[in-house]
């Protein structure tokens, strides 16, 4: 029933029931939706850190959220080369996931009615729903004409059916979150127990998890005194970083960098539920050489002294050694110094094969939660009645092909191509479907014009009649709303510049954060930064990492079982963190380390304070 249940991407949250004895604040938004997405989670699991290993688990979890993902939706998240998905892609698919709509299902219903009779015969909706779209099983289609409500006489009357599904659904969700509100032991399990004295707040659950063998502890910056309150607790320590306003650091630019061999490549940072994907690359270097890196925003805006909005998101990238099959990648370095917009590594590399891993915090490429209150127009007819794309879409495609022209040459190869379509539909365009595009639109040497790619986008509209709904999925999937304004994506471009060879990069994958990344980030944090152990708690060690724009800290669990952690941001300064979040709960399976936040300044213009109080719940 793809046609009735179809999904896009949207941001949903149901809020927790209210309790009129209760004189605790009402969460927010963000904190209801992880409420009830940990509700539905646990009436399938027995925690949030078991995983989903099947399709139909996958299925069922969604389905007690309140969703009813189609085998078609199911499919883009579960494909053959799904292992497995844990507490945090299940979140990021439910915000994906739009609740069926009752309006929508109407119009879908009234598209199969012609004579607007307001029911189906039995007849017609078992043939229909059997052979066309996705199709219904016997036993499911007898399952709806079971339903004693909405049948009657041979007839479905689908304004009552779509009424029962979509209170079913609703139920479905509500009754989770009471299973969970009334079960004390969940409720510690996943939030941590709310202590009297600590903040009255529900926190984030998301956290991430692997395994990392590096526990040797040093020294913290600061640490302040145990809080009187900390004896409630199983163990507790305190970070305080006071932070100057920041200032371009020296300048460590080769002086002959134009003359050594350099390669570059563009790329892009797209926001996610559950993460920021973005691309991978590959680096040779054919002799050891002195490597000069750098990773910055890639600014689009043609007029001068007005640069793109995300020009102030922070960037990184991560050097790992290819281990020849013998293992993962190990980090052998990260950009850490900032020149204005670029961050910066100099250094030697060996000769070899290398992995280029980009990486923003989050901190400041966010989701965007201004409403917009007009929709732009992406095409209209002239006088001919023929189809046209609008000049503000026109210019929004122009700017999208110089962001997946990765190397800059104003062409777009097939490969290049390719990472534009995975992003946008999940498919590759393979040779045949290439050549079909070169026989229909404006090539050269192969590749794709701009004018090409214009005409491309100008017939998938025709093909629709001029319905722009297709050409706002790919729009949307490269990080624009319904303004055209780039709000949840961010191009970069990455130079590689090496001394002694020409260095040749290639970007081999879109991908999300994976664990190899958080497991980079683990590491780098632990071998740059400065350790704490907890106060009562001993094998749990805070590692704290700063550079002169951000602070990294990592929690390593050295015992054998899970612990949950509140981390208590409250009395930072002029602070923004990765968690978005002031009060959050971050859960750590045994014998791991796990990414904690990651905090900036709003206004680096001024100082901040980074005052952090972490404690393990009893």
């Amino acid at each position: 029933m793809s046609g009735l249940y179809g999904s896009t991407a949207s941001l949903s949250s149901k809020r927790r029931p209210s309790d009129e004895r209760s004189e605790k604040p009402q969460p927010n938004d963000e904190e209801s939706f992880y409420a009830s997405c940990r509700a539905a989670y646990l009436t399938v699991f027995k925690s949030s850190l078991d995983l989903i290993t099947e399709r139909q688990q996958l299925c069922l979890v969604l389905q007690r959220a309140g969703r009813n993902p189609s085998n078609r939706s199911l499919s883009r998240y579960w494909t053959t080369k799904t292992k497995e998905l844990n507490f945090d892609d299940f979140c990021a698919i439910v915000k994906r996931e739009k609740p069926a709509a009752r309006a929508d299902l109407l119009k879908a219903f009234r598209k199969l009615d012609a004579a607007n009779k307001g029911y189906l015969l039995h007849d017609e909706f078992t043939k229909i729903f059997t052979t066309k779209g996705e199709k219904m099983s016997p036993e499911e289609v007898s399952a709806v004409l079971r339903l004693a409500d909405v049948n009657n006489g041979g007839r479905l009357d689908y304004n009552k059916f779509c009424n029962t599904f979509i209170s079913t659904c609703d139920q479905c969700a509500k009754m989770a979150v009471e299973k969970m509100e009334s079960n004390n032991r969940a409720k510690r399990q996943q939030f941590g127990n709310q202590i009297e004295t600590s903040p009255e707040r529900s926190v984030s659950p998301r956290s991430y998890r692997f395994s990392d063998g590096d526990t040797t502890p040093r020294k913290v910056e600061s640490k302040s005194p145990r809080p009187s309150s900390a004896r409630k607790y199983k163990g507790t320590a305190t970070t305080v970083i006071n932070m100057a306003p920041l200032k371009n650091p020296r300048h460590m630019e080769p002086s002959d960098l134009q003359d050594w061999p350099c390669t570059r490549s563009k790329g892009c940072f797209f926001l996610e539920e559950n993460g920021i994907t973005s691309h991978h690359y590959k680096l040779q270097l054919t002799l050891k050489s002195t490597v000069y890196l750098t990773i910055k925003p890639l600014n689009l805006s043609r007029a001068e002294g007005k640069p793109s909005p995300w020009m102030s998101v922070d960037t990184a990238l991560y050097v790992l050694k290819e281990s020849d099959g013998r293992g993962e990648p190990q980090l052998v370095a990260f950009t850490e110094l900032r020149n204005k917009e670029s961050y910066v590594w100099k250094g030697e590399l060996g000769a070899g094969s290398y992995t280029l891993i980009p990486f923003t915090t989050g901190c400041r490429l966010r989701k965007n939660k201004k409403q917009v209150t007009k929709e732009a127009r992406l095409v209209y007819r002239d006088v001919s009645e023929d189809l046209q794309l609008t000049a503000e879409f026109r210019s929004t495609l122009s700017d999208v092909f110089d962001i997946i022209d990765l190397d800059g040459s104003g062409f777009l190869s097939l490969e290049e191509y390719n990472f534009f379509e995975l992003r946008s539909s999940g498919e590759k365009c393979d040779d045949d479907a290439w050549e079909v595009c070169k026989e229909n639109f404006e090539t050269k040497n192969n590749e794709l014009t701009r004018k090409g790619f214009m005409d491309l986008n100008l017939m998938e509209a025709n093909d629709r009649e001029g319905d722009p709904s297709d050409l706002w999925v790919t729009l949307q999937s490269m990080g624009y709303n319904k303004a055209l304004e780039m709000t949840e994506a961010c191009p970069f471009i990455i130079n590689v510049y090496a001394e002694k060879s020409k260095p040749k990069m290639k970007a081999v994958s879109l991908e999300s954060s994976s664990r190899l990344l958080q497991k980079v980030l683990c590491r780098s944090v632990i071998l740059k930064g400065e350790a704490n152990p907890m106060d009562g708690c001993e094998d749990v060690i805070i590692y704290t990492y700063k550079n002169d724009a951000r602070i990294a800290s990592v929690i390593e669990n050295k015992s054998d079982k899970k612990i949950v952690l509140q981390v208590n941001n409250d009395q930072n300064k002029n602070c923004i963190s990765s968690r978005g979040m002031s009060v959050f709960a971050v859960e750590v399976p045994g014998k791991s380390t796990t990414v904690s936040q990651h905090v900036m300044a709003v206004n680096e213009k001024q100082e901040w304070v980074y005052h952090c109080v972490q404690n393990v719940l009893s």
